[in-house]
């Protein structure tokens, strides 16, 4: 019979998947108006930073499978978002978005790989790449605070939705079960964390549940696809694009 820890993990990646999928629509757009706009490619970049290193612990340390299937899941979705962005971005942002990219998901996972490979051994290796990539998760969750702020300065759940909201708070819950029961301090934590902040949105959502129409951010910010793109296991999770609707 397989262990109980199995099945939350099996939920969770669904759950996961279901949230990185998440800014399939803003790419919907990108694609339709053959622009990139005003979006921002870093949460992709960062996302995908996340997501290797998540891929590589899980591959790193035995018995975690289901951590490498959803991030190596997530590589991919994250790597299809930026060659996207990179194919309809203005050339300044393909530049920029290129710069991120080389530097953030290519030289830093590389040069971190290396490193560890080289000079550390055993569950040193393991602790050592687990805290990397709990610190990393732990950052990235700085961005539903924002949206929260904006919430309570303008008095409307507009700029943060239920259901993504919602989510935020399944997918960190689930992930931190799994890494409870499989004793996984490095996973447990950045997923408490996140679980913590999503379990907030929801709170600050039923304080301000009724929309207040009289106001709104001066220059019209869409939060929604701000703060939408979470993840929660990898970074998932946070992580801010300003865009203008």
């Amino acid at each position: 019979m397989a262990n109980p820890s199995f099945f939350v993990g099996v939920i969770g990646n669904i759950i996961a998947m279901l949230l990185a999928l998440s800014p399939v629509k803003t790419f919907w757009r990108i694609l339709q108006n053959r622009s990139t706009e005003e979006f921002e490619s870093l949460p992709y970049v960062c996302a995908l930073l996340n997501s290797i290193l998540w891929t590589y612990y899980g591959l790193t340390k035995s018995g975690e499978i289901l951590v490498v299937t959803i991030n190596a899941f997530i590589v991919i979705v994250e790597t299809v978002y930026l060659i996207i962005f990179l194919v309809y971005a203005s050339p300044r942002m393909k530049a920029k978005t290129a710069l991120l990219v080389g530097l953030l998901d290519v030289g830093f996972p590389a040069a971190a790989i290396l490193i560890i490979e080289l000079l550390l051994q055993g569950e040193m290796k393991i602790d050592v790449l687990g805290f990397i990539c709990a610190v990393l998760s732990i950052i990235m969750f700085g961005s539903p605070l924002v949206a929260m702020r904006t919430v309570v300065i303008s008095k409307s759940v507009e700029y943060m939705p239920f259901l993504l909201s919602l989510f935020v708070a399944l997918t960190g819950g689930i992930w931190t079960l799994y890494a409870v029961l499989v004793k996984d301090l490095f996973l447990a934590v950045p997923n408490g964390v996140g679980f913590l902040l999503g379990v907030a949105q929801l709170v600050v959502y039923a304080i301000f549940r009724k929309p207040n129409s009289s106001k709104r951010l001066p220059d019209g910010d869409d939060i929604e696809d701000e703060w939408q793109h979470q993840h929660l296991i990898s970074a998932s999770i946070p992580i801010l694009q300003k865009i203008k609707s």
